[in-house]
């Protein structure tokens, strides 16, 4: 079985490392204010958990991706595998991969393309860079399910974070939206529209939104400078409701 090192024991990284316990590999985990538990071979440093491990993942943060890299990468063996699994942007991971060869460490950029609760090691990975097709190779067997992109670093985490430029900012305005409508004492009767509005949602609903916002932009630009003259009125801070007049004003111009 495999030795991984797991740097970052919070939500994401306790509930994959975990996992792999579960699945029998050794896991070597680190995390400055997490406690390793019990399953785990306790580290008191990256470099420490990095030792002796083939596969290195870094489920901290991005703020703390690079530090953690510096800290460790000298003390992963040959042949090893530095996997950063943290949401960062392309920029961010590419300079991790001149880093961790630099130090003679193949890198990984891998994107965590679902909320890891309730799905652990399970939760799909999209992973490309030098590195790339060895996480699939440890982790797969292990019961993960890694996607291998052939392309450089930072093309996985920019495609996720091109997905999260729609997905947050559809969950944002769902729930601007319902804050209004709360306000306004119909919440109830705007949750439903939504509803069925996605149920029915498929590829000619992409196809009108992108046509209709780019046509219509000049009148929609007008309708959505109404809504946050509305929210304003009903004590709502329009964030996503300016953003989307700003959009269509754009457009428009």
């Amino acid at each position: 079985m495999p030795t991984i090192a797991v740097l970052g024991l919070g939500e994401a990284g306790g509930a994959i490392g975990n996992d792999l316990v579960a699945a029998g590999a050794v896991v070597r985990g680190y995390d400055p204010a997490v406690p390793a538990p019990d399953g785990m071979v306790a580290a008191g440093s990256e470099a420490e958990a990095a030792a002796g491990a083939g596969l290195v993942l870094s489920v901290n943060s991005s703020h703390d991706a690079l530090a953690a890299l510096k800290a460790g990468v000298g003390a992963a063996g040959d042949g090893a595998v530095w996997a950063d699994l943290n949401t960062a942007s392309p920029g961010l991971k590419r300079e991790l991969d001149a880093v961790a060869k630099a130090g003679g460490v193949r890198f990984a950029d891998v994107a965590i393309m679902a909320p890891v609760p309730g799905r652990g090691l399970r939760t799909p990975m999209l992973a490309c860079g030098d590195g790339a097709a060895d996480v699939r190779r440890v982790l797969a067997p292990l019961g993960a399910s890694v996607e291998v992109m052939d392309a450089e670093a930072g093309a996985a985490a920019g495609r996720k974070l091109l997905r999260s430029v729609f997905f947050k900012g559809l969950a944002g305005s769902v729930v601007e939206a319902l804050e209004a409508a709360r306000a306004a004492g119909c919440e109830d009767w705007l949750r439903q529209n939504i509803v069925d509005e996605l149920t029915a949602a498929g590829d000619a609903t992409v196809e009108r939104l992108v046509t209709g916002t780019y046509r219509h932009a000049v009148r929609r630009a007008a309708e959505m400078e109404a809504a946050t003259t509305m929210l304003d009125e009903l004590d709502v801070p329009p964030t996503m409701a300016t953003a989307s007049r700003d959009l269509l004003e754009r457009l428009s111009s």
